[in-house]
Parts: structure tokens; sequence; C-alpha cells
């Protein structure tokens, strides 16, 4: 394995033996990411309580990935939240009718941040102060790059870690075909976890999985519309 260093910056190893013998929340996407943090920290000796975000509420495909992880990994049924992202699409109208508008209006949504979701999740079950974890890696963007060499990978105050954060794409994949776990459909279909509305999700998925395309219309109506500006 061959980590990217940044001088100054604790090596995500180093993290990892810290955390051995203690239990930590790890923020699980069903992505490759933070699927390769789950057993990266798995062998590290840690115990490992996930939870998930969902974009959409009841896509098969989702389900049945937790399911699968949850039995590979042999934790019980993984908790499953509604990602912030859901509320603020919901309260943007994104591709929504405007009959459903007022209806909207007045749910009054909440805006949860993610240090907030963190929080409820330590009270759900009764760890005030655990680390919550997860995959992002400085190699995702220049961004994030930037964002570990200033601020590193461990934020005392939130009290969250990026425990896999110096792996390289190659370590990723590495790690997960040594584990012999398997990546979620996601993958095939998208080349990589579903993570929004716009067209590189949505044709995949009427194509795939037509039912969940029908769940996420049953939510935005009007992301079809998405399908109608390609042509598709």
């Amino acid at each position: 394995m061959s980590v990217i260093e940044i001088e100054g910056v604790t090596p995500s190893a180093t993290l990892r033996q810290e955390l051995a013998g203690t239990k930590v929340l790890l923020s699980f996407s069903r992505g490759k990411d933070s699927l390769a943090a789950w057993l990266a920290l798995r062998e590290a000796d840690v115990d490992v309580v996930p939870y998930h975000l969902y974009l959409i509420p009841g896509l098969q495909f989702v389900e049945e990935s937790l399911a699968y992880f949850a039995e590979y990994f042999g934790c019980g049924p993984i908790l499953n939240l509604p990602h912030p992202s859901l509320y603020r699409w919901l309260t943007a109208m994104t591709f929504q009718p405007p009959e459903r508008c007022a209806i909207i209006e007045a749910a009054d949504l909440p805006q949860y941040t993610y240090r907030e979701l963190n929080e409820l999740v330590r009270q759900h079950y009764e760890m005030p102060d655990a680390w919550v974890c997860d995959g992002v890696r400085a190699a995702d963007s220049p961004n994030r790059r930037m964002a570990l060499k200033s601020h590193g990978p461990v934020n005392h105050t939130a009290r969250t870690q990026k425990v896999v954060w110096d792996w390289r794409k190659a370590d990723v994949f590495g790690a997960i075909e040594s584990a012999g776990v398997k990546l979620p459909p996601d993958y095939l279909w998208f080349g990589r976890s579903f993570d929004g509305l716009d067209r590189r999700f949505i044709a995949q998925l009427k194509v795939y999985a037509p039912d969940d395309y029908q769940r996420v219309l049953d939510w935005f109506p009007l992301a079809e519309m998405e399908l109608f500006r390609a042509d598709l």
C-alpha cells in the first residue's frame, strides 16, 4: 500500500491504531470509500456501528444492499435516516409540480446539518462521546486534499475522523477485493454510488430498476424532465 503523505498530518493507520478496542460510529454511504473505511476499522479491531442516510425513501436497491452489508459484517440492521439533501430538495421544490408546493411549505421540513445528525445518532445509540468516522479521502479532489492539509483528518470539536484519508483508489479497491465483499449495483449502473436526481442516475434507474425509478418520480414527479432534456 502506497498511501498519500502530507507533512504534519497524522497517517490514517495511526488513527485506526489509536481507535483499536473502542466503539465508533461510521457514516456509511454504501460507497467504496466508506466500505473501505469499515473494512480498515474492522482490521484494526475497532467495533463499528454504521448508519446510512437515504436520498429517496424506500429504494429497493438501497435497502437490499444495506441488508447485504449488515449480513456480511454481522452487525444487525443498519440505521437508515433521511439525508439532509432530501429535505433540501423538497424545500427548494426541486422537480415538484405546482400543486405540491403549498403542502411542502406547510410541512416546514427541518434543515439538519451533518453535525446535528451525528449528534442524533449518538443519542440514539447512547454513545454520547463516540467518534464518527467516514471514508473521505484526500485523493478524491484537490479541495479535499487542501482541506486535509489545512485542518487534518480529525475534528476534536465535532469528534469526527477520516480514517482512510491517505488511501489511494487502488488501496480502496484492493481492500474490497481482498475482503471478498461486493460493491452495490450502483457501480454497475452509475459508476459510483447513487448521489442525485440528474440524468446520470435517473436514466440508468429507468433501465435497470424501473420500480425504483417510479419511486423517485413519486417523490420528485418532474425529475423525468431530465430525460426529456437529454432526449432519452
